[in-house]
């Protein structure tokens, strides 16, 4: 199976002896670079070039051309080899000045000696740059990745080099500009590099590049013909399935790729989830500004008609000869013009952060995808801790269909709480039917406030499924659940996380296991404190579970006495700098009887509703956002599904600690 990376994204290689292919719109010229553990060069003799095209594990070609291969044997590199980098070049031209970003992207693809697909990357995102790190080979560990790079510099090879740590960094981008402009112009540009020393003979049935074609201009983009870069199939990427019918007019395929598509990870950071993470947070921040921007421009055209409809009336003498109605037929024209132009700008936004929604949502990982997510059927359990993880969604009034996951940090630095007490949702006009089915909301469309019963199993069930996330987010052992449920009400929302084994102890319930709980955990928080304060880690018990430790309190404060209230404000407080978290099911009018002593519990926890509700606010602008909650699909059986494997994980990872 082929993997297609982005800018920044990794991939192992399974093999030693592998094929790097480049195809780009317009001739240019490749080398390698042979770093050590830092990347660092340490003289030319660690950059295979055209005038030196051959060092023991890499051979090049020596030519400028638009399709380039390199052969790369790993094994054969020197000791002192850690990082191979693929450099590309484009040839300076008389009078022009051209860089990578007013051409078609160029693709690299990593395959076997006989041509099978391993690993592929587009470089998109380019700019003035003509000069470019493509992809680059690694050794961690022992064995060797692919990550797919894309750096690219404005000041050409010598910038290049000299970031790399060549000392003569200017002499040798001279030497390889001279090279570049001593070879003539390919006669034929279709045909290919030619050919190139490989390790291994091609595989049978590998597709020959075509020798012989009309001559083509790689500049202008409507040329009728199929550019060599989209007829070399072992580089460019399998054509995409044709389009429904009602999926409106395409491109034909030779016409020009759009500048403009969204690409999935199209943002800054060093993973794809990082990427993924800062292209979702952009999201956010551009639908807020684009709907204040919206919101201001209607709340000026709305002040200048009432201003001018009160001026219009002002005067007696104009209602005597009908000129007050003419006066307030054009303010309202031009109120209703107004509008519209702001409604079209916003229309124009909503166009592009939808088609930037459509890309980005399929392509996040299971910790940041909603239930419905088919990245979820094919789950393995992860290896390293993540970066966030999705606690629902958020989306404004003004574009109900576009949603933007509401992403949150790891580790959390606030409790949650998930409010079960009625509230004034769903809202009239929301289609809660849609959303949730019919579940025990009522029919859609409806301001009725659903039934209490039901309100606190939606409440529960939330929790569950924000649980399970945190859980299937986590490497095995790296995050453990623990229930307190005092009046014993919870077992068939818990049944998902009990069992498949995700929740091992049963619920802790009545008064002496919420003690017994809360005591465990706030010696724990103590000991952990102590511990960072003296940097003495080592000196914990071994039994110390390291595992971070997700509280789920059901019913809250039922079953709660003083000294207990205080240690539940104490883990609230001090509990997430030492990986201790809690999560609320809790009606805050039940807790009215303790007055204010639990007002800084309520402000220390994150609330979220089991229903559709606005009540969060972001600190920028100001917008009022409507929550909707992480639920699974009606009678899905995904979050069980997903539990098994991760029990499954933990009993093959062994016993933890505790």
């Amino acid at each position: 199976m082929t993997a297609e990376l982005v800018r920044g994204q990794t991939h192992p290689l399974d093999r030693t002896r592998v094929e790097i292919r480049v195809a780009a719109a317009v001739p240019l010229l490749a080398a390698v670079a042979l770093g050590d553990e830092r990347g660092r060069l340490p003289g030319a003799e660690a950059v295979v070039r055209p005038g030196a095209p051959r060092r023991p594990g890499v051979e090049l070609s020596s030519r400028v051309a638009a399709e380039q291969r390199i052969a790369v044997d790993l094994d054969a590199l020197p000791g002192a080899v850690h990082r191979v980098s693929v450099l590309l070049v484009l040839p300076d031209e008389p009078g022009v000045r051209r860089g990578f970003g007013a051409l078609a992207a160029p693709s690299v693809a990593v395959t076997s000696p006989g041509g099978t697909h391993l690993v592929g990357c587009t470089l998109t995102g380019l700019g003035p740059e003509t000069a470019l790190v493509a992809v680059e080979l690694y050794r961690r560990r022992g064995a060797w990745r692919i990550r797919a790079v894309g750096q690219g510099y404005a000041g050409g090879p010598a910038e290049m080099l000299r970031d790399q740590g060549l000392p003569e960094a200017a002499e040798l981008a001279a030497e390889i500009t001279a090279a570049a402009a001593r070879q003539p112009a390919p006669a034929d540009p279709a045909s290919g590099p030619g050919p190139v020393p490989v390790a291994d003979p091609a595989a049978p049935g590998e597709p020959d590049t075509p020798s012989s074609g009309p001559r083509i201009d790689y500049r202008h983009p409507r040329r009728p013909t199929t550019p060599a870069a989209a007829r070399m199939p072992s580089v460019a990427p399998p054509p995409p399935p044709p389009p429904p019918p009602s999926a409106g007019p395409v491109a034909a395929p030779d016409g020009p790729a759009d500048p403009a598509a969204p690409v999935a990870g199209d943002a800054n950071g060093w993973s794809l989830e990082e990427r993924l993470y800062n292209q979702v947070r952009g999201l956010f921040e551009d639908l807020a500004r684009s709907v204040a921007a919206y919101r201001g421009a209607a709340g000026f055209a709305a002040s200048r008609l009432e201003r001018e409809l009160d001026e219009a009336l002002a005067d007696p003498r104009a209602r005597m000869d009908g000129a007050t109605e003419a006066a307030r037929a054009a303010a309202r024209e031009r109120h209703a013009d107004l509008v519209g132009r702001a409604r079209a700008v916003l229309d124009r936004d909503l166009a592009q952060l939808t088609a930037v929604s459509e890309v980005v949502e399929p392509a996040l990982p299971p910790a940041l995808a909603r239930w419905d997510n088919p990245v979820w059927h094919g789950y393995e359990v992860p290896r390293q801790h993540p970066m966030a993880v999705r606690l629902g969604d958020l989306h404004l009034p003004e574009a109900p269909g576009l949603r933007v996951p509401l992403l949150v940090r790891l580790p959390l630095e606030r409790g949650l709480w998930i409010d079960s007490g009625p509230g004034p949702y769903p809202r009239a006009g929301y289609d809660a039917e849609r959303e949730f089915g019919r579940r025990e909301l009522g029919s859609a469309l409806t301001d009725a406030p659903p039934d209490e019963a039901a309100l606190a199993r939606l409440a529960l069930e939330t929790a569950v499924a924000l649980a399970a996330r945190l859980l299937a987010a986590y490497p095995p052992g790296g995050y453990a659940v623990q229930v307190i449920d005092a009046a014993g009400s919870a077992g068939p929302a818990l049944a998902p996380l009990r069992e498949s084994g995700a929740l091992p102890e049963p619920p802790a319930a009545g008064a002496r296991g919420v003690a017994a709980v809360l005591g465990v955990l706030t010696r724990r928080v103590d000991l952990l404190q102590m511990a960072l304060r003296h940097r003495a880690t080592e000196a914990l018990p071994p039994e110390l579970d390291p595992a971070e430790q997700l509280v789920i309190v059901h019913d809250f404060p039922h079953g709660f006495d003083d000294r207990a209230l205080n240690q539940l404000r104490y883990l609230a407080d001090e509990g997430p700098a030492v990986g201790v978290h809690l999560m609320l099911v809790a009606d805050r009018e039940r807790a009215r009887e303790y007055g204010p002593v639990l007002d800084p519990l309520w402000r220390a926890l994150l609330r979220l509703t089991p229903v559709p509700d606005d009540h969060l606010a972001d600190p920028w602008v100001g917008h009022a956002w409507m929550y909707e909650p992480p639920l699974a699909p009606r009678r899905s059986e995904v979050v069980r599904r997903v539990m098994e494997r991760v029990a499954e994980a933990r009993r093959a990872a062994g016993p933890r600690p505790g």
